[in-house]
């Protein structure tokens, strides 16, 4: 009978293509609405709402301490969440609509005073946020309970960021281009950004319900709680400090968002000041975005035969190595393409296997201490990469600021070239690279995981 109970576990635990793909529509949902505001709500507030800016950074700067304050939280509330469709799918069902009506409200410019447009701003902004935490961070913890095996979640993780990279493709190309036809409606051919904003967002708001409610709809909870777990949060806390793979996998999220956030601040900056052909920036970033897309499915089946953590090692070296080869590559730019698109795709392989080594260490965390707290482990660790997020881009500043950079010169001094050309290879480089390191440290190995897998089982079966 338990050798039954065992065979059909197994089967249980695999994924079909369908829920795959219905899981993956969730992150397009999420880009949707979320590069919205990561790319272009700064500019909104100044340009078109007319706030100074700095009004808009202080609400950004607030809202990045929201977020530490809310994620944790969220993480808590959707561990302890108990319903008939389970502990993180009700979330995508009911926090959808919220989620896309607040990105339309925080769009909208309604004629306040200043200080009135200020208070708007900020509230919608911190509500936006609240949803958005709601729905990604649950939808995020998902994927650790639809199934317990390693491999089958390095499957799901690299549909969800093929998913999440078409999404955030979309966006980025088509955004201003809508918002530029939207704002002509009924307006006789004069664009009205204000309104071009607003049905633009409220366009993929629509979109991201629709995704969302797809997720909801073709996802199963299938990894139990254990059942005499208590709902002592210090004790959620502690025994998380305690789970040394998530320290690691932490540190390494925090290094690595460094990394991206100091490239992205700069890339601008080298294609204006030293390639001297600002425009040239968008193929940059849109042959990278395709070269992650293309190398993506890679991810399964390279961590299956070497597992996890050796892939992400050789994955943090290589594209660490290629990254600070742009160096080299100076004003050539096929060399500079070539070296960036190089980067990515040995990058690649690693964006879903982090998100599936924190599932993991939600797993480890029942094995060694039985105490499962899947939301509170990917919370914490996405609170940690916004901190990495944040690090990065205020230290992109910091070093052209010390390298003295001059904005709008027509000459930048040898010193803010440098600052420039190292940010946006040697400096991020090194730093991907030094993940390796911090990696070697995690603990969950392909025999690790075998046996963790093996005993968890056994004691559900019990």
């Amino acid at each position: 009978m338990w050798t039954t109970f065992a065979f059909i576990s197994i089967i249980d635990m695999k994924l079909s293509v369908k829920e795959k793909l219905g899981y993956s529509l969730g992150d397009t949902a999420s880009h949707f609405v979320w590069d919205l505001v990561g790319f272009w709500l700064l500019i909104f507030y100044t340009d078109i709402y007319g706030l100074s800016p700095a009004l808009a950074g202080v609400i950004m700067f607030v809202g990045s301490i929201w977020d530490a304050v809310m994620d944790p939280i969220v993480g808590i509330i959707s561990d302890r969440t108990n319903t008939r469709w389970g502990k993180f799918r009700p979330y995508l069902l009911f926090g959808s609509v919220p989620y896309a009506i607040l990105a339309v409200l925080a769009f909208t410019t309604p004629e306040f005073g200043l200080n009135g447009k200020f208070a708007y701003a900020l509230i919608t902004c911190l509500l936006l946020r609240t949803a958005y935490a709601f729905v990604n961070l649950p939808y995020s913890s998902l994927s650790a309970v639809m199934t317990d095996d390693s491999n089958e979640r390095a499957g799901l993780n690299t549909y969800r960021f093929i998913a999440a990279y078409i999404g955030q493709f979309i966006v980025t190309g088509a955004a201003l281009y809508l918002v530029k036809w939207l704002g002509m409606i009924g307006n006789e051919g004069v664009v009205n950004q204000a309104q071009g904003y607003q049905y633009t967002v409220g366009l993929f708001g629509v979109l991201s319900i629709a995704f969302f409610l797809i997720a909801f709809a073709t996802t199963k909870e299938r990894v139990p709680q254990p059942e005499k777990q208590d709902n002592n949060v210090l004790k959620d806390f502690k025994y998380l400090f305690m789970n040394k793979a998530w320290i690691v996998l932490t540190c390494v999220g925090i290094v690595s968002f460094i990394m991206f956030a100091m490239q992205n601040a700069a890339i601008a900056y080298y294609f204006k000041y030293y390639i001297h052909d600002a425009e040239n920036v968008q193929l940059f970033n849109v042959l990278g975005t395709i070269a992650l897309i293309v190398a993506l499915p890679a991810s399964k089946p390279l961590a299956k035969r070497f597992g996890n953590k050796a892939v992400y090692i050789m994955s943090s070296v290589v594209s660490g190595i290629f990254f600070a080869l742009i160096f080299v590559a100076g004003d050539n730019l096929p060399l500079v393409y070539t070296f960036n698109i190089l980067a990515k795709m040995a990058y690649a392989p690693a964006v879903p296997l982090l998100w599936t080594m924190l599932a993991d260490v939600a797993d480890y965390g029942e094995w060694k201490f039985n105490r499962r707290t899947t939301g509170l482990c990917f919370s914490a660790s996405v609170l940690a990469q916004k901190l990495g997020w944040a690090i990065g881009a205020a230290a992109a500043g910091w070093l052209l600021s010390v390298t003295h950079f001059v904005a709008n010169a027509d000459m930048q001094s040898d010193t803010a070239m440098m600052g420039i050309r190292l940010l946006v290879s040697v400096i991020p480089g090194v730093l991907y690279a030094s993940c390796a390191i911090v990696m070697a440290f995690y603990s969950l190995d392909k025999t690790t995981m075998a046996v963790m897998k093996h005993e968890l089982e056994e004691r559900r079966k019990q």
